[in-house]
């Protein structure tokens, strides 16, 4: 008789962690693609160049405090000196011939290039910086950088960010409807021994608390798991394709695995709460009806 009764909520403990694990393994993937498309466009930013051309007058030592100067901006993430011979010297390999030998000088200049931090790395903060370079420096000509990337990069951001976060709403809110009814079934079967606890005394804490457990032991396995295959998963990927190492890193990982636990844990035990005070409240003749 006893194996009778606990094999239906062995079984709804069972059917509860995987159908849970299921939906915590597409919740962990969203997080983690949301940080890589994080660390993409930081990535992407961080090799964004701003070329700072300077006059002739401008000598090497001049430049090089000039460098120094602008390491200290906050906008700045590293600065290249590029010297007018240097810059000659990369047009002769990009077109093949040394305008040089026909104008009987070198008609490029010394630059300066900087790598920008990711924050500033918009066409709104860039443009800023130009009118900040150009009023503090009078040596310097010009300043340029890829626009139409910019833009582009930024655009697109904002397509991954919204596509990323309907798809994570979406996800949540499938997760909460799964879970909820899955526990509020679970809590069904036994209405009527939680009417039963109520009407000897027992507190709403008291009749709560089993639940509750049985709840948390049911997240804390469905959120292993889930993260186990997961890092199952990334482990293989990243075997597959190293060049995927800097775009996942380990905090990313750590990130997305707290994540799952701490999703999985709070909706579960919101639910359980919700749904044995539902139960709690009830009449007698509305257990028949529930």
């Amino acid at each position: 008789m006893k194996k009778k009764k606990k094999f239906p909520l062995q079984w709804q403990a069972f059917t509860s962690t995987i159908s849970t694990t299921m939906v915590l393994i597409l919740m962990g993937l969203v997080v983690l693609c949301v940080l890589t498309a994080t660390r993409v466009t930081s990535a992407v930013r961080e090799n964004l160049l701003v070329t700072v051309t300077l006059n002739d007058e401008v000598s090497q030592s001049d430049a090089a405090k000039m460098q120094s100067i602008l390491k200290t901006e906050p906008y700045v993430r590293d600065v290249e000196l590029i010297p007018a011979d240097q810059v000659l010297q990369e047009q002769i390999e990009a077109i093949g011939s040394d305008p040089e030998e026909f104008i009987g000088f070198n008609p490029y200049f010394t630059e300066l290039e900087m790598s920008m931090e990711p924050d500033y790395a918009n066409s709104d903060s860039l443009e800023w910086i130009i009118k900040d370079i150009k009023t503090k420096y009078t040596a310097v000509t010009d300043v340029n950088y890829q626009k139409d990337l910019v833009d582009n990069l930024n655009r697109n951001l904002k397509k991954i960010t919204l596509i990323l976060t309907v798809l994570a709403s979406l996800l949540l809110i499938v997760l909460i409807g799964l879970i909820n009814n899955t526990v509020r079934l679970s809590i069904y079967s036994r209405r009527f021994i939680i009417h039963t606890m109520k009407l000897v005394g027992a507190s709403w804490g008291f009749i709560r608390h089993p639940f509750l457990v049985r709840s948390m032991r049911i997240a804390l396995i469905a959120s292993a798991l889930a993260d186990l295959i997961l890092l199952v998963g990334i482990h293989s990927m990243l075997n597959y394709d190293a060049m995927m190492h800097q775009f996942i890193t380990t905090q990313n990982i750590i990130i997305m695995a707290v994540s799952v636990f701490v999703i999985g844990l709070f909706i579960m035990l919101l639910c359980t709460y919700l749904s044995v005070n539902h139960f709690i409240k009830l009449k007698e003749h509305q257990m028949w009806e529930s």
